[in-house]
């Protein structure tokens, strides 16, 4: 690839350009063949370039903005509202052609209606889903979607995460069969609503599609999986509490006070636990796997936290850049239209 471009929604987020700028530049370092469009207030974004490596400065083009959508916005009354928002004019940018991805730490709601709204979904596909990577005990990857885009879903729209999942799987995991799951409230073929029972029927008669059934919460890091599907409030829900624990668990063994009185003996059992911890489970921090992807759509949109620091910002434009080197949404459509289109559950 020659070049890649990327539009930067760069006043996105709790912090706005301190964090998008340098995150940028960070990439722009990285990726001799990156140009960025910088989309925001020129009077903040400037003076955070007027450090830069000149060579660097001339990968980047500041595209100016009207307003910035509140991160706290109501969605509808937001999007009403958009035109001429730094949000708005970078999904425009990827519309029109003139970037090939781009990302966001925005309202969630709010982008994930603008992207469907201008750029709408792949044929075949009723709603884009939110979609990242974790990792699980077994030193692998499992990809959980839904994680927030639609706080429902039918049992139409889980089989079609269940597929875009696999897809995922399969091109940035390099699993030829990845197994795929529903998050449900236990293993039993009787268990759960009546729209998950239906859609593991449906994702059963799929062809090319390995279905291995029903896993519960507590199965989320335990590699039984490659693929795990469930609607956005589970996932998002599952999530952040999967985040919570781990952090609140290492900062237990990391504690001081009373833990500091540990024998020594304690102390490097702590420790060794610590680091194994961290060996396995140091990709849960947001910072590691921040970039959530809108699949679903015929562009590329990243969703980064809210809250990213300069490196976590960084992180979601390296997973924008990687998956416009794959082109995983045209690897998707080709995948829905030779399964999902001959089938009843489109």
């Amino acid at each position: 690839m020659t070049r890649l471009t990327l539009a930067v929604d760069a006043m996105g987020g709790d912090f706005g350009p301190p964090v998008t700028v340098p995150a940028a530049l960070q990439a722009l370092a990285s990726h001799s063949q990156l140009e960025l469009l910088l989309v925001g207030y020129p009077d903040e974004i400037q003076p955070l370039l007027a450090r830069a490596d000149s060579a660097l400065r001339q990968r980047v083009h500041i595209v100016p903005a009207e307003s910035v959508i509140a991160s706290d916005a109501i969605p509808s009354v937001a999007m009403r509202h958009s035109h001429g928002s730094s949000m708005r004019i970078a999904l425009e940018l990827l519309k029109e052609g003139r970037a090939d991805a781009c990302i966001s730490a925005g309202n969630t709601g709010t982008l994930m209606g603008l992207a469907t709204l201008l750029l709408r979904p792949l044929d075949n596909i009723k709603r884009p889903a939110l979609v990242s990577v974790v990792p699980h005990i077994h030193q692998g990857r499992t990809v959980l979607l839904d994680l927030g885009a639609n706080a429902s879903a039918d049992s139409t729209m889980l089989v079609q995460f269940a597929m875009m999942g696999a897809v995922l799987a399969e091109e940035v995991m390099g699993i030829e069969t990845p197994r795929v799951a529903l998050l449900n409230i236990g293993q039993e073929a009787s268990k759960g609503p009546r729209h998950i029972r239906d859609a593991a029927r449906r994702i059963r008669l799929l062809d090319g599609l390995n279905y291995v059934g029903f896993l519960e919460g507590s199965d989320l890091l335990s590699g039984k999986t490659d693929v795990l599907v469930c609607d956005g409030f589970a996932g998002n829900v599952s999530l952040k509490t999967m985040e919570g624990v781990i952090k609140t668990f290492l900062t237990l063994m990391t504690g001081t006070g009373q833990t500091m009185k540990r024998s020594w003996w304690r102390h490097l059992v702590v420790r060794s636990m610590k680091g194994r911890l961290m060996k396995r489970f140091g990709e849960i921090d947001p910072d590691q796997y921040n970039g959530a992807s809108l699949l679903g759509l015929p562009g590329i949109v990243i969703k980064s936290h809210g809250a990213a620091s300069e490196r976590a910002f960084a992180v979601a434009i390296e997973h924008a850049i990687q998956a416009v080197i794959r082109n995983i949404p045209e690897k998707i459509s080709v995948r829905l239209d030779t399964v999902l289109a001959r089938s009843d559950i489109a």
